[in-house]
């Protein structure tokens, strides 16, 4: 029997008090933990029932209690002031539940919420004109984690990104390397592609400080470019091909995977017709300088200060069309594509009046799906240095810092094997799994709209709210468990009616609540719900280990009890962890 039946037992039970004692059948009845588990495993308010029956919540509670007598499921009721406190045969408790964990094993957790409802999740959005950075592996982590959330919760899920392959800050690069690269290569540098053309973007913002002819160049190539001048998209596709050669190597390193890539280049001239469309239905209208505008939402946006409507531009006088209007477009494309439900962008919050402009326009278009448009907002990531500055090159690297990480776990690995019984492939196995792991644990472990003061240091340490921390608990349960079956105690009868104390309890609670901080994280895209909880069950495993005996518990059943519940916390925490993204080792 898993939790959701249990509870639904008790509120049975409960309902059955409740109208025995008032005549009164409770719609809606919350249950959850008392503050202290010794009073209860379970607990229901009745302050909701108070306002139905006009009646003081403590009295209900104590009249409902004596009602609920006790079966082969509940042990006793008691009120505590206005909340019924139920707690249950021990046998049945950890028995009926670990069963159930056991059972769902790599699923626990997973709903249906979502069944039917096709998702895309857009994430990293990547520029070719400069390699990866910290703050594009904020935006990855939290696209990998929603897009395993979702599909935890039913949906389909697409995941998808979109590449800004054009425009003036990717011919800067482009004219950089033809006039002083001397026609020099990635392979004839040593350099990773993606690297190698950033350093051109850098040294075009030098170059221009010296020469504001420059300029004119950048003007004359992008004219090129859209004209379709054969030698500019050679060196575009050229340079470009550097680039994505060298994102792939970030995107394996780091656990990115798309199923479909979107291309500025392709995407530019899209929304033209639907912005045309629409100013014929009169959705849009033309401003007095001649552009075509979309007036916002008094309700959502408000007025300016002379009282006129809020408007945002969707193309210009001469019909170019700006981010907005391709925005449009490919919102449509996506749809139309992929039969899309709900589509997520993983975007910086500066990106936020954007995206609210964009959601405004789609709804005013009379999508039905408009209203599914989300956009996953996520605040900086900062270094002691301060705030990253692509364009003067300052840039924290993101392969840079992935390496420098990988090289910390690594050293971690090395100190803790001091009799060298690990091979060099062993080594470098577990430091990519901690490094990576660290890196997206600390970024995800706090709600994606706060900024985050990253600290490699903290984030690599195997004590304290740290991803290393959570891998660590769950190699520490594989190796209890690997130890119990060299000595047959896995094969054990279970006396689950053996387990109560506190610390058992907790950790209980612990895998309880999991299912709960999943859909919860799900419905808030917002995946430090789960990144907390896995730390709060690593640290409930760790308290209720340091004080209580399992493979050396008092009786062979006792510790198949207890075995059996670490176990669960296992599949709890590995299940956690790969919700996140994160690899789990069976030895650290």
């Amino acid at each position: 029997m898993p939790v959701g039946p249990l509870k639904q037992h008790l509120l049975k039970k409960i309902a059955d008090a409740c109208r025995a004692a008032f005549q009164h059948s409770p719609e809606e009845l919350e249950i959850g933990f008392p503050p202290d588990l010794q009073f209860g495993h379970f607990a229901v308010g009745c302050f909701s029932l108070s306002k139905k029956l006009r009646r003081n919540p403590a009295e209900i509670a104590k009249s409902i209690a004596a009602g609920i007598a006790s079966d082969d499921v509940i042990l006793k009721a008691t009120a505590a002031g206005p909340y019924i406190n139920c707690t249950l045969h021990p046998g049945r408790l950890f028995g009926d539940l670990l069963a159930g964990i056991s059972s769902a094993g790599e699923t626990y957790g997973d709903s249906h919420a979502g069944a039917g409802l096709r998702a895309m999740v857009e994430y990293l959005s990547p520029n070719t004109n400069k390699p990866l950075h910290l703050g594009h592996l904020r935006n990855a982590a939290l696209g990998i984690a929603v897009s395993r959330m979702l599909a935890a919760a039913g949906h389909p899920v697409v995941k998808s990104i979109l590449i800004n392959d054009r425009g003036v800050h990717i011919c800067k690069s482009m004219l950089a390397w033809e006039r002083f690269a001397g026609g020099a290569t990635p392979q004839s540098e040593g350099v990773k592609g993606d690297h190698f053309v950033g350093r051109w973007y850098v040294r075009y913002a030098i170059e221009s400080e010296k020469d504001a002819a420059l300029e004119k160049g950048i003007q004359e190539m992008l004219q090129k470019w859209e004209s379709g001048d054969l030698d500019t998209l050679a060196l575009w596709k050229r340079m470009n091909r550097w680039v994505y050669d060298g994102f792939a190597e970030t995107y394996r390193s780091f656990g990115m995977d798309f199923d479909v890539f979107y291309y500025e280049s392709e995407t530019y001239k899209l929304g033209k017709d639907v912005i045309a469309a629409g100013l014929q239905k009169g959705v849009f209208a033309t401003d007095e300088r001649g552009n075509t505008v979309f007036h916002l939402p008094e309700k959502q946006f408000g007025l300016e200060k002379n009282g006129s409507p809020k408007k945002v531009t969707v193309l210009r006088p001469d019909g170019t069309s700006l981010y907005i209007t391709q925005d449009i477009g490919t919102a449509i494309l996506k749809v139309t594509e992929h039969h899309l439900d709900i589509s997520v962008y993983v975007v910086g919050s500066e990106q936020e009046h954007h995206f609210k402009c964009l959601f405004a326009i789609l709804d005013a278009l009379g999508y039905a799906w408009a209203p599914n448009c989300r956009h996953l907002s996520y605040g900086m990531v900062y270094l002691p240095e301060g705030k990253m500055k692509s364009r003067e090159g300052k840039v924290v690297d993101a392969d840079d810092l992935i390496a420098a990480m990988v090289e910390l776990a690594e050293e971690e690995i090395r100190r803790r094997d001091a009799e060298k019984r690990l091979s060099e492939e062993e080594i470098r196995h577990r430091a990519a799994v901690i490094g990576v792991g660290a890196i997206k644990y600390y970024l995800l472990r706090v709600r994606p709209t706060q900024s985050i003061n990253f600290d490699p240091a903290e984030s690599i340490s195997f004590d304290g709210f740290t991803g290393p921390y959570c891998q660590y608990a769950y190699a520490r349960i594989f190796g209890i468990l690997e130890k119990a079956g060299r000595r047959g105690l896995l094969e054990q009868e279970a006396d689950f009616g053996l387990l109560g104390n506190l610390e058992e309890l907790l950790l209980l609670k612990m895998l309880i609540q999991f299912p709960e901080e999943l859909a919860s994280g799900v419905a808030e895209y917002n995946p430090s719900r789960v990144a907390v909880h896995v730390f709060n069950t690593a640290r409930a495993f760790n308290q209720f280990y340091n004080k209580h005996a399992v493979i050396q518990a008092d009786s062979p059943p006792l510790a198949a009890a207890r075995l059996a519940l670490i176990r669960a916390t296992a599949a709890v925490l590995k299940r956690g962890l790969e919700l996140l993204g994160i690899g789990v080792l069976e030895n650290m």
